[in-house]
């Protein structure tokens, strides 16, 4: 019982982080870090 619910939250866990790293992007703003783009935004 504790096995099942420990796996389902680190698959939960898994599924959050996969969401967000994929599909939850971050909107770039129109700074840049001195001269050019350097991809900090």
């Amino acid at each position: 019982m504790a096995q099942e619910i420990i796996a389902f939250v680190i698959l939960g866990l898994a599924v959050i982080y996969l969401i967000k790293k994929y599909f939850w992007k971050k909107k770039k703003s129109d700074k840049n870090c001195g001269n050019g783009d350097c991809g900090c935004n």
